[in-house]
């Protein structure tokens, strides 16, 4: 008899990582029904051999096709072939072969209808051997999405944040506010809040200097933001903004479902001192639904089985929800 419920993918991720580590302790805490579900898209003997060092005793399945059943209470494995001589050491080299492979495979899956999501454990941004570029961009990329209009949101119980612009330098981010961008992710976002909340969320929009620049007439406040504050206003969007970035994370982020920012570290630093691991990165405007756990690989605790898993247990359940 075939598993009817819809499959959830989970990339095992960078090598050089807590990433076994927070798949084995998540295991653990879900329920038959989840596990069920899940597949892990990884090196079935690097994982064998990560989850030996750590003395984890658990049996894995190297599955041949997606609709076996969850037997004995094992991890299901589907492999990407790929040798390596020390499972905690990997060179670049092969962890970049290996994990665009992993995100390759896990895009192709999750483009089938019987996929409820995908999930990627934390990858080095540096393996995707381009500048600029996280899972976020390379996903967008292998989904044809060429007008920037994708999302980042880290989602937490009572907000999500988004950045306008994501993986790029500092230097580079006034160049890159432009009302057209802020429009197309605000849009995304409120359609796939509809579409995965049932819900018209209340979206506040930060400035992107001190004190909003005092408004001056060549500042990107007043050239591009409230621009497009002023259009989104005018389609029915229910948005305020230019909001002030240095206090509105004190109190006033209270009233809003989402916040959104003109670079990465001005909502991602806040909201994590806020919430820590209680959040995780979600994708918006894919052809399918993306999450991933809200931090790195976290190489200073590797194999000191200190890792968190919470991220990831919320990953997987909110995939199973809205999946």
């Amino acid at each position: 008899m075939k598993n009817i419920k819809k499959k959830i993918f989970l990339i095992s991720g960078d090598p050089n990582s807590i990433n076994s580590e927070i798949i084995y302790k998540s295991w653990l805490k879900l329920n038959n029904s989840i596990r069920e579900r899940l597949y892990i898209i990884s090196n079935y003997n690097l994982i064998r051999s990560q989850f030996q060092k750590l003395k984890y005793r658990i049996k894995l399945n190297n599955v041949k096709h997606l609709d076996v059943l969850n037997k004995n209470n094992e991890i299901k494995i589907i492999n990407v072939d790929l040798k390596f001589k020390d499972s905690f050491n990997v060179k670049k080299k092969d962890s970049s072969i290996f994990v665009q492979k992993c995100l390759k495979l896990g895009h192709k899956l999750s483009l089938k209808k019987e996929t409820a999501g995908l999930i990627n454990c934390a990858i080095n941004k540096n393996l995707l051997n381009k500048k600029n570029i996280g899972v976020t961009e390379f996903l967008a990329s292998k989904c044809n999405i060429k007008d920037k209009s994708e999302v980042m949101m880290i989602r937490g119980k009572k907000l999500s944040v988004c950045p306008i612009t994501t993986h790029i330098d500092l230097k580079n981010v006034s160049h890159n506010i432009k009302s057209k961008l802020i429009i197309a992710k605000v849009r995304t976002i409120r359609r796939q809040f509809q579409k995965l909340f049932k819900k018209n969320p209340k979206i506040g929009i930060l400035g992107l200097n001190p004190h909003n620049a005092e408004f001056k007439i060549n500042s990107e406040e007043v050239k591009e933001i409230i621009p497009a504050i002023s259009y989104l206003k005018k389609n029915g969007f229910k948005i305020q903004g230019p909001l002030v970035s240095d206090t509105i994370f004190v109190k006033d982020f209270k009233y809003y479902d989402v916040l959104v920012g003109m670079y990465h570290d001005q909502v991602l630093t806040p909201f994590k001192t806020l919430y820590k691991f209680d959040a995780i990165n979600v994708t918006l405007g894919l052809k399918y639904l993306r999450v991933s756990p809200d931090h790195g690989i976290a190489a200073n605790i590797i194999k000191k089985n200190k890792a968190n898993a919470s991220s990831l247990i919320e990953c997987i359940n909110f995939i199973h929800k809205f999946g």
